[in-house]
């Protein structure tokens, strides 16, 4: 359950899981809403987020760590045929997820979900077959710095996603909010991190913030949280070269 959950919007950035096993069975089209994925709107608010990041139809879309797939059905649904989501897992966090990783890739490509696909990279690259519209995380940034993950800079990931983003593109994370002043303190023992220490990591890799939210407030039925500063339309950048300022 999320307690002190924080969404982020960075200029081609935001900031910011529960497993839920894949319905494979599934043979409806990719806009078909699962009943397991409507109850759990009610709590992650996928929709909402979804919207905050402003994804649409055609959009390209890293699901980095997925989990069980919520996110990536949620994202699936509205990018549609003519998007695609490509779900990626580092190679340390697979080794500890191995049953999701299975049921996600034996889940990718089916007629069901013909629009995702998925992958395994070591912890220090992400790369996809083409740049893409959001890259997207939930409760796993926080991971990077642990010994499990390689201890890894989270400059590394962050700039790997920065090079992944089409110019003009969103990284989103949600992750689990630690006490003002904490930093990275927390990450490994109570598996959170504070927020402005999230906003100053991704800033240095060339973002721009525009806006934030609580999760458990701001993310009820708008997809607009009350502190968002600017709207993605006002800050992002559209074509240009990887130079230009990425905006959310």
């Amino acid at each position: 359950m999320i307690r002190a959950g924080l969404a982020v919007l960075l200029g081609a950035a935001a900031l910011g899981g529960c497993t839920q096993k894949w319905d494979t069975g599934n043979t409806a089209t990719a806009d078909t809403r699962l009943a397991r994925d409507v109850a759990l709107d009610a709590r992650r608010h996928g929709p909402e987020i979804a919207a905050f990041a402003g994804v649409k139809s055609g959009d390209k879309v890293i699901d980095l760590i997925p989990g069980g797939g919520y996110w990536t059905r949620t994202f699936a649904r509205i990018v549609g045929p003519s998007g695609h989501v490509y779900g990626i897992w580092p190679q340390p966090y697979a080794a500890e997820a191995g049953s999701d990783v299975k049921r996600y890739a034996a889940a990718a490509g089916t007629p069901a979900f013909a629009n995702v696909s998925a992958s395994t990279q070591p912890a220090t690259s992400l790369t996809a077959p083409e740049k893409v519209d959001l890259v997207f995380t939930s409760q796993n940034y926080h991971d990077y710095p642990d010994k499990f993950m390689g201890s890894l800079d989270p400059s590394v990931l962050n700039k790997a996603v920065y090079a992944a983003l089409k110019p003009g593109g969103i990284y989103l994370i949600i992750d689990h909010q630690a006490a003002a002043g904490s930093g990275m303190r927390d990450t490994d023992t109570l598996h959170r991190i504070e927020g402005a220490a999230v906003v100053k990591q991704v800033t240095a890799a060339g973002f721009q913030l525009k806006g934030s939210g609580w999760y458990a407030t701001d993310f009820k039925s708008s997809g607009k949280p009350a502190s968002k500063s600017e709207s993605k339309s006002d800050g992002k950048t559209e074509g240009g070269s990887k130079d230009d300022s990425k905006s959310s």
